[in-house]
């Protein structure tokens, strides 16, 4: 017999706790950067991020202002998901970067904690217009990098955004 956690389809893997079971939620999604001068340079000043606001609201009724993110579909690596995700979200296009990196946090369903952790890549724009989202989102928007890492909802999504600053910043260093 084996002592692995028992893998469940789209929501990753599941554990036991306490006698129940306890599903992890696996998704992925990008920080999609566009601008410096020239396109592509790392003038962090100019650059910008893709940000979207997604139809579900907040546990509070409020907007929340996210990342394009998703669930990883069986089959799919995190990479796959995540740019397309991105596309679906925000209606852009992307060329890889680098991986940034995961967020893990908890969340509230049907009176249940369910534990979700998120990969996030790096992405640069390629091309596309943030105005084909899809129906899951009610606006896709470019920020300033600055505007992002203040104004996202959620910490770990911040945290995200900040390290995509300081890969740019040391991309800088490197020139």
């Amino acid at each position: 017999m084996s002592s692995k956690p028992a893998k469940s389809g789209k929501s990753g893997r599941s554990r036991k706790s306490g006698g129940r079971r306890r599903e992890r939620e696996v998704s992925a999604g990008g920080v999609v950067l566009r601008g410096g001068e020239p396109p592509g340079s790392p003038a962090v000043a100019d650059v910008e991020v893709v940000v979207i606001v997604p139809m579900r609201r907040a546990p509070d009724g409020g907007r929340v202002l996210a990342l394009p993110k998703g669930h990883v579909d069986p089959g799919e690596t995190a990479l796959q998901a995540a740019e397309r995700e991105v596309r679906e979200e925000t209606g852009i296009d992307t060329e890889l970067i680098c991986e940034l990196g995961e967020v893990r946090y908890w969340y509230r369903r049907s009176g249940r904690t369910v534990p979700k952790s998120v990969s996030f890549f790096l992405f640069s724009y390629a091309g596309g217009d943030t105005a084909d989202h899809d129906d899951e989102v009610e606006e896709a928007r470019w920020v300033a990098l600055s505007e992002a890492e203040a104004t996202l909802t959620h910490s770990g999504e911040r945290e995200m955004v900040q390290r995509a600053r300081a890969h740019l910043e040391a991309q800088g260093k490197d020139r």
